[in-house]
């Protein structure tokens, strides 16, 4: 017997997945026969509805699915739902995705461990960097929980336009005053994405992909790093130029050789608490040259990431994910095809959520 909508709604989340990896594993669907065959999978399986779960990328795919499937008379609905570990999907529809609290409160009581271990020690300073590309949320939501000695949070930085100059300035000048507090140890939270919002870093990785792409031959390309380094500053702006010789060595040559398959520099592979940690321990130096610092800096580098993405999850992940998938069951009894799940209220009392769609 084919099962209904609301049958099948306590087990989408799993049923979506497992038809997911044995397609394309974590693909995007993009070529007509990508298309063609995920009709001819979900027909043969005599699916009501395909539940699309994840961020914008996934959503958009949802969306082209549904468009598919439509013009080509697949009974197939398709509904998506919001997931996306860094928040980045947060706007006036959706109020927040599933996971990202259980994510949080999960990097927030290790964090918190090591808050109350650097106070016990009073010898390290911990760089922890946290997942979130192009939003900072986790940073902040851990920030608000743990309450660390610093915080990054990329839409400042760039809403002040602040350059890496002055977030390495910034970062130093707390370490020197607490140095003189006697304090030297901390605790701070970098975003993954910290440097994407830095406008300059912005420009230079522009140029690179540009002067690497048009300017650079591919037997250059074969050249010793410290070649191509020298090959590049003579294509490059002054102040790009400038500040790719600021970079730490390591830094600016994973900007030149790390590329992905389009050319482009993959900054996500970029350990931004690794380059912090670089760049403030070189201002300390000089300071100490000149006698404004004179205490000992032994920072700690940690990444947590996919720690959080497989933890149990907390009982308002459980009662939303819960809701969602009864709202998509119900969308696709409806016959809605191409919209997302959605619940609003989160706010609010259980009996107090509204299901809708977009």
């Amino acid at each position: 017997k084919q099962k209904t909508a609301y049958e099948i709604s306590a087990c989408l989340v799993g049923s979506e997945m497992c038809i997911r990896d044995r397609c394309a594993g974590r693909d995007k669907i993009e070529t007509p026969e990508q298309f063609e065959n995920s009709q001819k999978y979900c027909e043969s399986l005599k699916l009501d509805g395909l539940i699309v779960i994840g961020g914008d990328d996934s959503n958009t795919n949802a969306c082209l699915l549904a468009e598919y499937f439509k013009k080509n008379n697949c009974h197939t609905k398709v509904i998506g739902c919001p997931k996306t570990i860094d928040g980045d999907l947060k706007n006036d529809y959706v109020e927040v995705s599933f996971g990202f609290d259980t994510a949080c409160k999960v990097y927030s009581e290790v964090i918190g461990n090591i808050c109350v271990d650097t106070i016990s020690s009073k010898k390290y300073y911990h760089f922890i960097r946290l997942m979130g590309r192009s939003a900072s949320h986790i940073a902040l939501e851990c920030a608000l929980l743990s309450r660390p000695t610093h915080t990054f949070i990329g839409e400042e930085v760039e809403a002040k336009q602040q350059s890496l100059a002055h977030c390495i300035n910034e970062l130093a000048d707390l370490i020197c005053k607490r140095a003189a507090n006697g304090k030297d140890y901390g605790v701070v939270l970098v975003p993954e994405g910290l440097i994407e919002f830095i406008q300059e870093i912005k420009v230079l990785i522009s140029e690179l992909n540009t002067v690497l792409a048009k300017n650079i031959s591919e037997e250059d390309k074969q050249k010793d790093v410290s070649d191509i380094f020298d090959l590049v500053l003579n294509h490059l702006t002054k102040d790009s130029a400038e500040l790719l010789q600021y970079l730490p060595r390591t830094i600016a040559e994973q900007l030149l050789l790390d590329r992905d398959p389009h050319g482009n520099v993959q900054v996500s592979k970029i350990e931004t608490e690794k380059l912090l940690i670089l760049m403030v321990t070189s201002e300390l130096e000089k300071r100490r040259s000149q006698n404004q610092y004179n205490s000992l800096f032994q920072p700690i580098p940690h990444f947590f990431g996919y720690e959080g993405r497989c933890a149990f999850p907390t009982n308002f992940d459980c009662d939303y994910c819960y809701s969602l998938g009864v709202n998509a069951a119900i969308l696709i009894d409806l016959g809605y095809t191409g919209v997302m799940s959605v619940i609003k209220g989160l706010d609010q009392k259980p009996d107090q959520l509204s299901l809708i769609h977009i």
